[in-house]
């Protein structure tokens, strides 16, 4: 099993600064050996972040809006994905390439997969 990294560029649609950031580097994670159910999502910037989201969530977000706990994710047209994180300090509302997040889960599931020895 391998940590799988993917790093991207988001557009951030609301933010808890209140103010418009536009496009920042994300770093999606998934390292199967600290949480294989999990991927981080850390987005770099001015006020770097970083969230759990189950792996699932994001998948099933794809195709039909879900959510679980202070994540929600759901399909925006068919190239796009919204990620919306709820904290005490607010929410942030974070647009994906819908192709960048299933080529990244794409890869955590062979990842996570044992090799043979």
């Amino acid at each position: 099993m391998s940590v799988v990294e993917q790093y991207a560029r988001v557009h951030v649609v609301t933010d808890v600064l209140d103010e418009d950031v536009g496009a920042v580097p994300v770093v999606l994670r998934y390292d199967p050996e600290d949480d294989p159910l999990c991927v981080r999502v850390t987005l770099s910037g001015a006020a770097p972040r970083e969230w759990i989201v189950d792996r699932e969530l994001l998948e099933r977000g794809m195709l039909a809006p879900t959510g679980r706990g202070e994540v929600r994710v759901w399909p925006c047209g068919r190239v796009q994905a919204v990620v919306e994180f709820h904290t005490a300090q607010g929410v942030s509302v974070v647009q994906f390439e819908t192709k960048t997040l299933a080529r990244f889960l794409r890869r955590t599931y062979s990842a996570a997969e044992p090799v043979p020895h």
